[in-house]
């Protein structure tokens, strides 16, 4: 996983990373790298200016990043995530956005907002939680409950109304401040809001529909896809976790407050939750690669491969932020100080583990 970032990246991460919590958003060293690397676009096409990168190669780089640091890491993961919609976007608007080359995707899964359909445009209203990156976005998806110009609701083919997402850009949302928890803190994940917003009939889109790309991975299911990239976000803040334990530890022991046994049992301790997370780590890209391959040989993926997926997944999140709590009381006040990135960690690893899809193991 290391050696997916240089250690000029990581000690880079690593130096902006309280500094970026202090501002409660990415540190503008951290952003312009974040440019730089081009994270930001990890999910988009060549076509569009990105790099071309499968999903096999984005989860360990989100991993390696989310091992850095925390909120880096789940920012990335949002926003690129968004940023995998260009797949589905109309072509000429795809293009416009992504001529930007600080383009930055960010949005909500909620459906936090109504459209009204007219001749030649959507009106668009809503108010839509927890976009990660908000303060850097330079585009909003939002998902949208159709409406007739009379306000009677557009039915899908099963008689429930029709939820279709939309394509909104900065100038057209106004972010409303309350990213108020206890981790992730320089993610921004602020709300946003859109008044009467008139919006173009092209700038609506379906995922895992009307693929506009011929590239890979715009097929993959986008429920896994999700669970996926969250879960090694977890994953490598574990692995940071693992790291700063050993240390903050060590560094308490040398006090000569234990017994030489009472270190051994640390150790066993230490050596379990390691071997722990490995081993969910080795199960989680072993189902994923299968399905992976599944979808490039036979264009699907068996829906109980899919569950495989999802379970390990899941089980992948919770082993991360399980061995946190396991060795959390070993390391001390050190580990209560805010100000520390022990601490940090162990706050970002608990408010990335309240997602919903993560919920269940």
């Amino acid at each position: 996983m290391k050696e997916m970032l240089d250690k000029i990246t990581i000690a880079t991460i690593h130096q902006y990373a309280a500094a970026s919590e202090q501002l409660q958003s990415l540190h503008p060293a951290l952003l312009e790298l974040a440019w730089e690397k081009g994270w930001f676009k990890l999910f988009v096409p060549e076509i569009y200016g990105g790099p071309g990168k499968t999903l096999p190669e984005i989860l360990r780089l989100e991993e390696a990043i989310a091992a850095a640091d925390g909120s880096l890491g789940w920012t990335v993961t949002l926003c690129s995530g968004a940023g995998w919609f260009a797949g589905f976007l109309d072509p000429a608007l795809a293009r416009q956005l992504f001529d930007d080359p600080k383009v930055c995707f960010a949005g909500s899964g909620e459906i936090g907002g109504t459209a009204t359909r007219y001749e030649d445009h959507y009106v668009v209203n809503g108010t839509w939680r927890y976009a990660s990156g908000a303060m850097h976005a330079t585009v909003f998806t939002a998902n949208c409950t159709l409406l007739l110009s009379d306000g009677s609701p557009v039915l899908d083919d099963g008689g429930q109304p029709e939820v279709v997402s939309f394509i909104l850009e900065k100038d057209e949302v106004n972010i409303i401040p309350g990213w108020s928890y206890v981790g992730l803190v320089a993610t921004g994940s602020h709300a946003f809001e859109a008044i009467q917003v008139k919006v173009p009939l092209n700038r609506t889109f379906r995922i895992n529909e009307a693929i506009q790309v011929n590239s890979p991975g715009f097929d993959y299911p986008f429920l896994q896809l999700a669970e996926t990239t969250l879960a090694v976000n977890s994953a490598g803040m574990g692995q940071h976790f693992l790291e700063l334990v050993e240390d903050t530890f060590r560094k308490r022991s040398g006090q000569k407050k234990y017994t030489p046994e009472q270190v051994l049992a640390f150790e066993q301790l230490l050596q379990n939750s390691i071997r722990s997370l490995d081993s969910a780590r080795t199960a989680f890209y072993a189902a994923f690669e299968e399905s992976w391959e599944a979808l490039k040989t036979q264009q699907q993926i068996p829906a109980a491969l899919l569950q495989e997926v999802s379970t390990a997944s899941r089980l992948l999140a919770h082993t991360a932020r399980q061995l946190c709590d396991t060795l959390y009381p070993y390391c001390g006040l050190e580990a209560a100080r805010k100000e520390t990135a022990i601490n940090r960690v162990w706050r970002d690893i608990h408010t990335a583990s309240q997602h919903a899809l993560l919920t269940f193991a």
